[in-house]
């Protein structure tokens, strides 16, 4: 892990909550002049902790009215059909995350969709079709109660002291 200090965190912090904050804004408010601050920024950058810029929409403003959990198991463990696997649920749009995991399911998949109808068209004319797949159960979310894409630095603070 690479060695971060207060300042590094605080801009993360910012950062997080807005993201179009400028360079000068970021730098007052952590009490650097602006040309430290953007070479801070710039080598969170480069080192890869902050991974990308993005704009967060609201999916069910833009039709997007239901979100399923789709635990998948598969049929075998081969590394070229896991590869198969993998490229092919990689190019599907509608799937927003996607994971390995530990347990009774090999992956989970987070699936969005305007409605049943499209998800059933997900499931049995693209998912159920892969040779791989030995079976799937989905879990559908009724009521999303917490969304955030904040780490929360501040357990980062508590852990070091």
């Amino acid at each position: 892990m690479l060695k971060l200090d207060q300042i590094d965190f605080k801009i993360l912090s910012l950062m997080q909550d807005n993201g179009r904050l400028s360079n000068h804004d970021l730098a007052k408010r952590v009490g650097l002049s602006p040309s430290p601050c953007w070479r801070r920024v710039k080598r969170l950058e480069d080192d890869g902790i902050i991974d990308h810029y993005a704009a967060i929409l609201a999916g069910e403003k833009v039709g997007f009215h239901l979100i399923a959990f789709a635990h998948v198991m598969l049929e075998k463990h081969q590394i070229e059909m896991l590869d198969q696997f993998d490229a092919a649920i990689c190019e599907r749009p509608e799937v927003l995350e996607y994971y390995s995991m530990s347990g009774e399911h090999d992956f989970l998949l987070k699936v969005i969709s305007r409605n049943i109808k499209e998800y059933e068209d997900f499931q049995t004319g693209f998912l159920m079709r892969l040779p791989v797949v030995r079976s799937i159960s989905t879990s559908f979310v009724l009521k999303q109660k917490k969304h955030t894409t904040k780490l929360p630095l501040s357990l980062l603070d508590k852990a070091e002291d």
